[in-house]
């Protein structure tokens, strides 16, 4: 099978093009460093399957950047069949310098002209045939967002391939051309592959070259000693450069022509819109508007708050509620609770109505079929575990995943808009002074998603101290697995304090997330990671409406897996703690007072005490204990426990407090006597401890050797310590002043540590 290579600068439609060609699921972003290792797919559409590899978006061959040699490692070593260069035909100058670099190679290479919708719609014109002609390799205008001249582009990316191409560069005439050539054919001697461009890069002193080639440098240095140039003096690296801009300029620039504006430069759309989104003074607040508006879409049960603002009936009201055997009020048809999950008092969310719908997909489904075992007599044991174990976990988790998909889905259209981009750029100023550059906001944010591929996402930060910071404080910026945590406690604690929806509380939970996580990058850059902060360059990509299907394969990659790990990881889980909770150490059916689950979690419930969910909490305590130990797995383990157990839970509580029909927190909130307090404290817990297996396994792979058990034991520390800090102060307010005179005296002793002690140069 052919390997076809896509290779771009970052932001270039790169990975947008890849999706399309393989159907392929790789996340697609509006920002520069959302591809940070090689990903492969299928492009099934000529004679022959072709393979697609999408490389990381680089600006140049050079090792600069892990992203940067994991692309030219690939195409020097792995000889790819054909490079398909994709260059960004609104800002072709800047592109095309990797292109002369590429044409260095010798490899096949085709010219994706990308975004070519947005030149024309601009009035632009590129002379694609003059292009061509100047550049000696086929070039095809695209647009990967809009599906246009995509299989042409695979046509002759196809014969090209098999054509061998030589490779040249745009260096020939100028002073090192006879440098080039020695070296050159000192490279063919020893019979090293693509020898031109290994030439080049050790005449610009490139590290790995000079690693490899130590017996050559020689020449390049005998050399230097005698040039002279009146602008960049014997730094070829920049004289080079500015050799192949140069050459961009002169022969390949001529093929745009631009509408000139009479008068006043126009202001293009983006920096109209970037006038104001981009202000440095109301740019974070716009930030937290919008943040708090996605939340409230996602979270609140009273839309717009508009329930409050008219005091509008609710279904009881109406008379569309009845009382059952129980003594509980229920809706008089199945219509009516349908009716419930749009509207009861309060027009509910989009985010909530999805949340209730399949709320009671699920239970009716679960009711369904415990109806079933037990009208065909199942034993008792069979029905507990289908009914409380499975479905109990399965559905408690599973009534979370279309409201975790629509949150991702505003956050992905923030990404692809290209908004995202500008956060990172306006938090830069106010990271920068806690110790990171505003690119690390970038993981950061991608960590609302999936702490994994952001902790991926590190390499793209070239500071080693940068990278360790980032890396440990993603699990602070909650993702979609933590949702159901949130939600369900966050409503939890609404109802205790009379607050209605938890949306508000969920919102601050997030932010809170958020300060943790500069709190301790100040910490750690004062101390451990201490060094200057890296420079940070980004360009702010055009605004434009993002597409609908980049954002829907995303979605259904974040689902696919949300779901395969309910079926995995979570059914076996619950499966477990059923039999832990029914079961006592003489394998008897029993109580679960009695079980193994409560003498276990009773063993580990001290440890708690100072987070305000252990051993002042009554004989059920326990069970916040386990649900925190087991969130460790999978955080979606955590409410798994809750409805795992909040059947046996009610059966043996019911009788003394009447809770039977209450949600699962709040049946566990009732027979604990947990306070609003201590639920918080549990809430920013599971938020900022050890994030689930696989992202620990993420984070041990982007961790230099023998530093991973530092951030183990970091990740525990700081969840233990902040939420002891907000359990305290929430509960007797004056511990507060305790709290800041130590922040006070850990503050002074670090100054002074800073002073004495000197910064590590690396």
């Amino acid at each position: 099978m052919k390997r076809f290579a896509l290779a771009g600068n970052p932001n270039s439609g790169k990975t947008t093009l890849f999706n399309l060609l393989t159907g392929s699921t790789a996340h697609v972003g509006n920002w520069p460093g959302v591809t940070v290792d090689k990903k492969d797919g299928t492009y099934k559409k000529l004679e022959e399957h072709i393979s697609i590899i999408d490389l990381p978006g680089i600006y140049s061959l050079s090792p600069y950047t892990s992203e940067e040699v994991i692309s030219r490692n690939y195409i020097l070593d792995e000889k790819p069949d054909c490079v398909i260069n994709i260059v960004d035909a609104t800002n072709l100058e800047r592109n095309l310098y990797l292109t002369t670099q590429l044409l260095e190679i010798d490899v096949p290479v085709v010219i994706a002209l990308n975004m070519i919708d947005v030149v024309r719609k601009d009035g632009t014109t590129i002379d694609v045939k003059k292009l061509q002609e100047k550049i000696g390799v086929p070039v095809v205008e695209i647009s990967a967002l809009k599906e246009d001249n995509v299989d042409e582009l695979m046509k002759i990316a196809y014969i090209e391939s098999s054509k061998e191409r030589k490779g040249f560069t745009v260096l020939e005439g100028t002073d090192l051309t006879h440098l080039i050539k020695d070296i050159k054919t000192a490279f063919k001697g020893i019979k090293v592959d693509n020898p031109l461009f290994h030439a080049i890069k050790l005449i610009e002193n490139d590290e790995l070259e000079v690693e490899n080639h130590k017996n050559l440098v020689s020449i390049v240095t005998e050399f230097k000693e005698t040039f002279n140039d009146d602008v960049f003096g014997s730094d070829i690296e920049a004289i080079i450069a500015d050799a192949r801009y140069k050459y961009i300029t002169k022969h390949f620039s001529p093929a745009v022509k631009k509408v000139t504006n009479v008068g006043k430069e126009k202001l293009t759309k983006s920096d109209k819109i970037d006038k104001v989104l981009t202000n440095k003074w109301v740019g974070i607040p716009i930030f937290l508007v919008i943040l708090f508006a996605i939340f409230h879409l996602t979270f609140s049960e009273d839309f717009l708050f508009l329930g409050s603002i008219f005091s509008l009936p609710t279904l009881e009201d109406l008379g569309l509620m009845v009382l059952n055997a129980e003594g509980e009020l229920e809706p008089i048809n199945f219509g009516v609770s349908l009716l419930s999950c749009v509207y009861d008092g309060a027009i509910k969310s989009p985010g909530y109505i999805l949340f209730y719908l399949m709320d009671l997909l699920t239970s009716t489904v679960s009711g369904a079929i415990v109806s079933g075992l037990e009208a065909i007599n199942s034993p008792e044991w069979v029905i507990g575990l289908i009914g409380d174990g499975i479905l109990g976990g399965l559905c408690g988790v599973l009534s979370f995943v279309p409201q975790i998909v629509f949150l991702l889905l505003l956050l992905s259209i923030l990404e692809d808009s290209g908004y995202m981009a500008r956060v990172a750029f306006i938090l830069d100023k106010i990271f920068r002074r806690f110790g990171v550059s505003g690119r690390a906001f970038i993981p950061m944010i991608m960590g609302f998603g999936c702490s994994i591929p952001a902790m991926v996402n590190t390499r793209t930060l070239n500071d080693d101290r940068e990278r360790t910071m980032t890396l440990r404080t993603i699990p602070f910026f909650s993702c979609g697995a933590k949702l159901p945590i949130l939600v369900a406690i966050a409503g939890a604690i609404g109802h205790m304090l009379g607050l209605g929806d938890g949306s508000f509380i969920s919102f601050i939970m997030y932010v809170i997330g958020m300060c943790v996580a500069f709190v301790t990058i100040i910490l750690m850059r004062t101390t451990t990671q201490r060094g200057d902060v890296a420079p940070f360059i980004m360009e702010l990509p055009a605004y434009h409406a993002p597409s609908g299907k980049s954002l829907m394969i995303h979605l259904w990659d974040k689902t696919k897996h949300y779901i395969q790990k309910v079926f995995t990881i979570i059914l076996a889980s619950t499966i477990v703690i059923w039999f832990l909770s029914n079961f006592g150490w003489d394998w008897q059916m029993t109580e679960i007072e009695n079980s193994i689950l409560a003498s276990l979690g009773k063993l580990i419930q001290p440890i708690f005490t100072p987070l305000g969910f252990g051993s002042q909490l009554n004989s059920f305590g326990w069970v916040f204990a386990v649900a925190a130990v087991t969130g460790l797995i999978a955080k979606e383990e955590v409410i798994a426990t809750f409805g795992s157990l909040a059947a046996v839970f009610t059966f043996v509580i019911a009788p003394e407090v009447g809770v039977e029909g209450a949600t699962d927190v709040m049946t566990m909130v009732i027979g604990t006597g947990i306070t609003w307090q201590a639920l918080v404290s549990f809430i920013i817990f599971n938020m900022t401890t050890i994030p689930c297996f696989a992202a620990v396994a993420a984070a041990r792979g982007e961790t230099k050797k023998g530093q991973f058990k530092w951030t183990l034991l970091f990740w525990i520390a700081v969840s233990y310590i902040v939420s002891a800090i907000t359990y305290f102060v929430l509960t007797w307010w004056w511990t507060a002043f305790i709290f800041v005179g130590l922040a006070i005296l850990v503050g002074v002793g670090i100054y002074y540590f800073n002073i004495k002690v000197p910064v590590k140069t690396k």
